[in-house]
């Protein structure tokens, strides 16, 4: 498949200042996703959309393509991630270039590894999904099967799945997943005709949860070089 791996990395992080060219263990954030995204071999191009010159210079330092700014109002904390996928699709179809796919690679998971991107691209090609992303297993203390929710008649609860009784046990709960974060895939017919990085068909892979870290707080960070320091 011809697919084009998207790393966005907007400038204006709130929680860790700079936090996509801040130093983890000798190099910037960002480029533990370029360099996996490159090691790969599985992409017609790694792109980085930032909106940050800082950013980019970083990027292509590392690897990566950054043949455009995105525009300041597709760089906000609200702005959806949609919009700029839809962003990069067009500055290449412009100049008459198209793929069948498109990966999104949060620069904030840096240790994906780079056979994990290639492992999960062939599951996906395999698969007819309309994307793949990346999970991992749901604990069962917090398995949906084991949720409440609370009732409309009064302060009373009720299974979030909808289902009259409680499964028992902890061995009988089906396996139950949440999104990591990591790994996106989706057609670009389904990114195009519905704007959405999901379709209706979703296949899956799952992380190592070991080395799996989404850095979004100071907190996370610090886990992100314990991390280093074990491996």
């Amino acid at each position: 498949m011809n697919i084009l791996a998207l790393i966005p990395a907007r400038g204006g992080s709130k929680g860790i200042p700079g936090k996509n060219i801040k130093p983890l263990g000798g190099k910037p954030l960002i480029a533990y996703s370029i360099e996996a995204a490159l090691g790969s071999a599985s992409f017609a191009r790694v792109v980085v959309s930032t909106d940050s010159e800082a950013i980019a210079e970083a990027s292509r330092r590392a690897g990566a393509e950054v043949p455009f700014l995105r525009p300041a109002e597709l760089a906000t904390d609200r702005s959806p991630s949609i919009d700029t996928v839809i962003h990069a699709l067009e500055f290449y179809e412009g100049r008459g270039m198209a793929f069948d796919a498109l990966c999104l690679l949060q620069p904030t998971c840096p240790f994906r590894r780079a056979e994990a991107i290639r492992g999960a691209i062939e599951h996906f090609a395999q698969s007819g999904a309309d994307s793949l992303i990346s999970v991992r297993e749901v604990p069962h203390q917090y398995n949906p099967h084991w949720t409440f929710e609370p009732t409309e008649e009064g302060p009373f609860l009720k299974i979030a799945t909808g289902e009259e009784s409680i499964i028992p046990r902890r061995q009988e709960l089906p396996p139950a997943y949440h999104r990591d974060g990591s790994i996106y895939i989706t057609r670009t017919e389904v990114l195009r005709s519905q704007r959405s990085l999901y379709g209706s068909r979703i296949a899956y892979c799952t992380s190592d949860a070991a080395d799996h870290v989404n850095i979004d707080t100071p907190a996370d960070w610090a886990r992100a070089e314990s991390l280093l320091k074990k491996n």
